[in-house]
């Protein structure tokens, strides 16, 4: 029986969780094939969310949870999670329910028929979302696909299920600054997508402000896309080109009609809009160096400060090349093992070329004493030789 390890973020959801939590019981009642493990992780919520959580692994063995030490954002959580699944598929699902689960059986039977590697989804329409916010995120979707080569599905869920590969290559990009949208497409993968109509939350309210989802927008343009520095630079160079045909029109007026003493607003106008341009461009100069900033001082993604998975707790949690704390666990035991059978043969060795050495004076040894005993028996037939020519002699 294939495991799913669902990752459910959650910041200050307790109203949501068991009615969450309802809906997938039910779905693994209807799917005895499939086991379906919960992993809440808990973004440093001020409610009772954590309460909850606990209260649910207690009592049932597929739930487990994870709780930061405070609140790192839906993209720290997301990493925690995926960092600490441990099924053959994973999956992501937010906790109000606007993510259908019964979609998550057809979603596993499609991963099933060995095609595709990952089951995505999108929103057919935006029933029930602010128009003014509707319109500002269509806006994004396209400004963003024609600024990067990353396609971004306009409408785009993170709610999928994916196999164990696909979640070994997303846990291989550990940057800090994150865009999970840009890094499931970036990372490729046969996906196939899913539409379903927008439902509205089961409980409680959005976490997302419009400041919020601005901010994370300018987080995707910049990590997938350099068409902002480009466009610093074209801007730049027409500004250049112009301030050329400026000087030429004011050296024909000064030779046509002299040089009057006029035109300070209009000189004042055009100083404050060149510096606004320049002082724009040195801002996106700035949101990417404060991007590299950021990823050279190579902080965790997030920092867990207790879970129902391991007892330790306080890991953080940024494994670029191993999947989870366990996995770090495992290398280095490996390290250990590996450095043991070096040193036993290299122990081996030095064995070996202290024996050789052994035999190697022993033989010398007995040469000597060979030698030795030849020349005394030799010495010996010498004398016995010379004491019998002189007896004849006399």
């Amino acid at each position: 029986m294939n495991t799913i390890s669902v990752i459910v973020p959650c910041y200050n959801e307790a109203e949501a969780i068991p009615l969450y939590y309802e809906e997938m019981r039910k779905l693994q009642t209807q799917r005895r094939d499939i086991r379906i493990e919960l992993l809440f992780v808990d973004d440093g919520s001020v409610d009772e969310s954590l309460q909850i959580m606990k209260e649910l692994a207690k009592h049932y063995e597929n739930v487990e949870y994870i709780a930061l030490s405070r609140n790192f954002g839906k993209e720290g959580a997301l990493y925690a999670g995926l960092s600490r699944a441990q099924g053959e598929y994973v999956a992501v699902m937010d906790v109000d329910l606007q993510d259908p689960p019964r979609l998550l059986g057809e979603m596993y039977d499609i991963l099933q028929e060995g095609e595709y590697d990952c089951v995505a989804t999108k929103r057919g329409d935006r029933k029930g979302e602010p128009k003014i916010r509707s319109f500002f995120a269509n806006t994004f979707y396209k400004m963003i696909n024609k600024m990067s080569e990353t396609e971004i599905v306009n409408g785009a869920r993170d709610y999928r299920l994916m196999r164990r590969k696909m979640v070994d290559a997303v846990l291989s990009m550990s940057e800090v600054n994150r865009f999970s949208k840009g890094i499931f497409s970036w990372v490729g993968f046969r996906t196939k997508w899913l539409e379903y109509e927008n439902t509205e939350r089961c409980a409680g309210e959005t976490k997302w402000s419009f400041w919020k989802l601005f901010r994370y927008s300018l987080e995707g343009i910049t990590g997938f896309s350099v068409a902002p520095l480009y466009l610093s630079s074209i801007v730049g160079i027409l500004f250049f080109l112009l301030s050329f045909l400026m000087i030429g029109v004011i050296v024909v007026r000064t030779l046509v009609w002299g040089d009057p003493v006029a035109g300070w607003p209009s000189m004042v106008c055009i100083l404050f809009f060149i510096g606004g341009i320049q002082l724009f461009c040195i801002g996106i100069l700035g949101q990417y160096l404060s991007k590299t900033y950021l990823e050279a001082k190579h902080r965790p993604v997030s920092i867990v400060r207790e879970s129902s998975l391991d007892a330790a707790g306080g890991a953080a949690v940024r494994f670029g090349k191993c999947r989870s704390y366990e996995d770090g666990m495992l290398r280095q035991e490996k390290d250990r093992k590996r450095r043991g059978y070096d040193d036993g043969m290299l122990k081996q060795e030095k064995d070996r070329k202290r024996r050789g050495y052994e035999e190697h004076m022993e033989k010398q040894e007995n040469d000597r004493k060979k030698c030795s005993g030849y020349d005394g028996e030799q010495y010996g037939r010498i004398k016995i030789r010379r004491g019998q020519a002189y007896a004849g002699k006399n």
